[in-house]
């Protein structure tokens, strides 16, 4: 039977982010002992093929191996479900039309985070994978919220943001700090306001060296924010 208040996580996605937005989640629930916190069951697939070459190459379709973890979260009687993945949401809408539990979206959750750090309307930075900068999943969502999104070059992508964005899929998070947080600066000085970091590897990396001067958008914080709000309405 469904408990309404179990999570379910879908990760793997790399396998780093789920784990880590299982830590985020359980140290930003207001708890003062163990059964304060959120029941959740991560379920971590790392063999769910690349979404970015799925997108942009050709490459295998991930749905099948999303939609069979899914399945598995049902099954364990989950009440809705997480993904701290954000290329994966190019797949949002068949994964919820193929379950009848609620999936938290975490471009959403990112909007609701630029609102907490109270980032006025206007220009922001996205760092985010080739393949989620080119299925637009943040730009027009958060134009809706009156955020204009600030990219990084095709050349900064290519050289700088996805070797990074492996370098910490790889575990090698602390080198992948300094180009991460370079390109961050240089979106604040083209005039963002704040930068998401629309991949759930760049908080990470972003994470292992000193905290950017200006705000910025945390997804896996935000998702874990999400989730804390869905299963603990009045926390």
């Amino acid at each position: 039977m469904t408990d309404a208040r179990v999570l379910g996580v879908l990760g793997g996605m790399g396998p780093l982010a789920g784990a880590t937005f299982m830590q985020r989640m359980t140290l930003l629930t207001p708890a003062d002992r163990d059964q304060d916190h959120i029941p959740s069951i991560l379920w971590s697939d790392p063999r769910v093929p690349d979404r970015t070459a799925a997108r942009l190459s050709g490459g295998e379709d991930p749905l099948p191996c999303l939609l069979r973890g899914i399945r598995g979260l049902e099954a364990a009687g989950c009440g809705a479900i997480a993904i701290p993945c954000n290329t994966a949401h190019g797949w949002f809408e068949a994964m919820q039309e193929a379950t009848r539990l609620p999936i938290l979206h975490i471009v959403h959750a990112a909007g609701d985070e630029l609102l907490r750090h109270r980032v006025p309307a206007g220009p922001v930075g996205l760092m985010a994978t080739t393949g989620t900068l080119a299925m637009r999943l943040y730009q027009d969502r958060l134009a809706a919220r009156g955020y204009d999104c600030l990219t990084p070059t095709d050349a900064e992508m290519a050289r700088i943001v996805m070797p990074a964005i492996d370098l910490v899929k790889a575990n090698r998070v602390t080198e992948s700090y300094a180009p991460l947080a370079e390109t961050a600066r240089r979106l604040i000085e083209r005039g963002a306001r704040a930068v998401v970091l629309g991949c759930t590897e760049i908080p990470l990396g972003i994470g292992a060296g000193p905290a950017l001067p200006f705000p910025v958008a945390d997804t896996i914080d935000a998702l874990a924010r999400a989730a804390i709000a869905w299963a603990k309405p009045a926390a």
